[in-house]
C-alpha cells in the first residue's frame, strides 16, 4: 500500500513533459533574487575598496545558494509529478522560502544571516523530511534518503555560519557547506549504507527538464534588462548615459542570440540523443550554471556603466564588465559541447580576447570600456550564423559518454 501511493508521487512514463504554469510562476521568485544579488555586487563594487575587496566573493556564494534551490526543485519537478496537490504544495513553500532569502541578500552577511542560511536548510531539509516517509518502501526512497543525508550534513555550516561572529568567518562556513551540496552532487552523493547515486538510475524526462533550463536562461536575461531600465530611468538622458544604454542593451541581444543559435534549439534532441541522458543533464546544468553567473555579473557590469559612464575605471570593474561575458562564453562553451560533442574555435578565442583586453581597458571610462564586450559577442555571433546556414540540417551529436 506504502509503495503504491509513493508510485502516485512520480512522474508517469509516457504522461505530459512540458513545464507547468507553477513552475514558471516559481521562476518569478528569481527575477527578485538575481537583481537583489546583482545590486549587492554593485554596492560592494562602489564602496570602499579595502571593503569591496573583502566583499567582492560575498555576492557570489549568495547567488550560488539561491541557484541550488533552484536545480533542486527542478529536479522535484522533474522525478515527480507536479500535477499533485502534494508536489504543488511543496513549490509553493520552496517559493516563500526562497523569497525569504532574496529579502535577506543585502544583510545576509549582517544581520540577516539567520534568515537567509534557516530559509536554504529549511527548504532542502524541509523537502528531503516530506520524500522520505512518503516514498516508504519504493526504491525512490534510498534517492531521497541520500539527499537528505548531505543537505543535513550542509546545514551544520550553514547555521553554524549564521551565526558566526563576523562576515570572514560566515563566508568561510558558508563557503563549505556550497561545496558540500554541489561536491555532494557531483559525486553522486554517497551515502552510508545506501552508496553512491548510480547515474543511470536518475529519470530523466528531456522535453521538461530542457525546456526548465531554457525558461530559467530568460528568467535570467531578463534580470540585465530589469537593471538596464531602472539605472538609465533614474538619470537625465545624458550622451554619455544613452550611449552606455545601447552598449548595454547590444550585449543582451548578442547573450541571447549567441544562445539560441543553435544548441538552444538543439537541446530536447540531444538529450533524447544521448545514451546517458542523466550524465547529459548534469554537463547542461553546469553549463547554464556558469552562464547565469555570467549574466548577473553582466547586469552588475551594465548597473555600473549606466550610472558611471565618465569616471575613471576601477579595476574590478573592469573584470565585471569583461568578465562577465567571458564567463557566459565558457558556460557556452560547455553547453555547445553537450549538443555537439565540440567547442568552436570563436568562443575560446572570445573567451581569451576578453581576457587579454582587460589591461588596455582600464585607462579607459565604463561606457567605452564595455564597447569590447560587444564586439567580441558580435563576432561569435557572426560565426555561429556561418556555421549555422552549413549545418541547417545537421542533427544534434551529444558526447558518447
Amino acid at each position: 500500500m506504502a509503495t503504491s501511493r509513493a508510485a502516485l508521487l512520480l512522474r508517469e512514463r509516457g504522461g505530459p513533459e512540458r513545464a507547468t504554469f507553477l513552475e514558471l510562476f516559481f521562476d518569478l521568485v528569481f527575477v527578485f533574487a538575481l537583481t537583489r544579488v546583482s545590486q549587492q555586487a554593485v554596492e560592494h563594487l562602489t564602496g570602499d575598496k579595502r571593503i569591496a575587496l573583502l566583499e567582492s566573493g560575498q555576492p557570489l556564494l549568495l547567488l550560488l545558494a539561491l541557484l541550488m534551490v533552484w536545480y533542486a526543485t527542478t529536479a522535484v519537478t522533474d522525478i515527480y509529478d507536479p500535477q499533485r496537490p502534494e508536489i504543488q504544495l511543496l513549490v509553493v513553500a520552496t517559493m516563500l522560502g526562497a523569497l525569504l532569502m532574496a529579502v535577506a541578500v543585502p544583510q545576509a552577511f549582517g544581520e540577516r544571516g539567520l534568515v537567509f542560511a534557516g530559509a536554504y536548510v529549511a527548504i532542502q531539509i524541509g523537502r528531503g523530511l516530506y520524500f522520505v516517509p512518503a516514498l516508504r518502501g519504493h526504491p525512490a526512497q534510498r534517492r531521497a534518503e541520500r539527499v537528505l543525508f548531505w543537505y543535513g550534513m550542509s546545514a551544520v555550516p550553514w547555521i553554524a555560519g549564521a551565526l558566526a561572529p563576523g562576515a570572514v568567518p560566515r563566508a568561510a562556513l558558508w563557503t563549505l557547506a556550497l561545496a558540500i551540496d554541489y561536491g555532494g552532487i557531483a559525486l553522486g552523493q554517497p551515502t552510508p549504507r545506501l552508496g553512491r547515486q548510480p547515474a543511470a538510475e536518475l529519470p530523466v524526462v528531456v522535453e521538461h527538464l530542457s525546456e526548465r533550463y531554457r525558461q530559467f536562461f530568460i528568467v535570467a536575461l531578463g534580470e540585465p534588462i530589469l537593471i538596464t531600465g531602472i539605472t538609465y530611468s533614474g538619470s537625465n538622458f545624458e550622451a554619455d548615459r544613452t550611449t552606455a544604454l545601447l552598449v548595454s542593451f547590444a550585449t543582451i541581444v548578442l547573450i541571447w542570440r549567441i544562445y539560441i543559435y543553435r544548441a538552444g534549439e538543439l537541446l530536447p534532441a540531444a538529450m533524447r540523443a544521448s545514451r546517458h541522458p542523466a550524465r547529459l543533464a548534469g554537463l547542461t546544468a553546469f553549463a547554464h550554471l556558469l552562464m547565469v553567473i555570467g549574466i548577473v555579473a553582466i547586469a552588475t557590469g551594465n548597473d555600473l556603466v549606466i550610472a558611471h559612464p565618465a569616471t575613471r575605471t576601477d579595476p574590478t570593474w573592469v573584470a565585471v564588465i569583461l568578465g562577465g561575458p567571458a564567463l557566459y562564453l565558457a558556460g557556452r562553451a560547455v553547453f555547445e559541447y553537450v549538443v555537439s560533442a565540440r567547442v568552436s574555435r570563436s568562443r575560446a578565442i572570445g573567451t581569451l580576447g576578453l581576457a587579454a583586453m582587460a589591461p588596455a581597458m582600464t585607462p579607459a571610462p565604463p561606457h567605452i570600456a564595455a564597447i569590447a564586450p560587444v564586439v567580441v559577442l558580435a563576432g561569435v555571433a557572426v560565426a555561429d550564423a556561418a556555421r549555422a546556414r552549413r549545418e541547417r540540417f545537421a542533427p544534434p551529436s551529444p558526447p558518447p559518454r
